[in-house]
């Protein structure tokens, strides 16, 4: 979503030589976006999660085919292992919080292999609280 123009002033900002092309600013997202969809897509089993923090936030995107600058909810779970280590369990982006699409997202992340969770934080969103009452029966909130 960020301009050719601005990615070539931030590498060089950042140090590097300027006149970065469009076909090398596309190059470059290709693999960042590979490297996004492992990293959302890997395995949760390797740890247990008794502590889950869930949240939202509003940002701005082009969505479309005119690109129409919209505000969409981008939601984010984080773990806490047995060890007391955080991990972003995952990262999504809806249309809104309702319940549904919290459902889903939560839903993801067990298919993924999240267990043991015991206690999940959040605001009181009410589709949020709703997703969680029906997604972790038997955890706290």
């Amino acid at each position: 979503g960020i301009s050719t123009r601005k990615v070539d002033a931030l590498v060089e900002a950042l140090g590097g030589a300027s006149g970065v092309s469009k076909s090398e600013v596309s190059r470059i997202c290709q693999g960042l976006d590979e490297q996004v969809k492992a990293f959302l897509g890997r395995p949760l089993d390797h740890a247990h999660f008794p502590y889950v923090y869930l949240d939202a936030t509003y940002l701005h995107g082009r969505l479309g085919q005119n690109m129409q600058v919209v505000s969409r909810a981008v939601v984010v779970a984080i773990g806490i292992n047995v060890l007391g280590y955080r991990e972003v369990l995952g990262i999504a982006v809806g249309d809104s919080e309702a319940e549904g699409f919290w459902r889903q997202f939560l839903s993801s992340l067990k298919e993924r292999g999240l267990t043991g969770t015991r206690l999940v934080i959040s605001d009181a969103h009410l589709g949020l609280t709703a997703a969680i009452k029906r997604m972790f029966q038997g955890s706290s909130w």
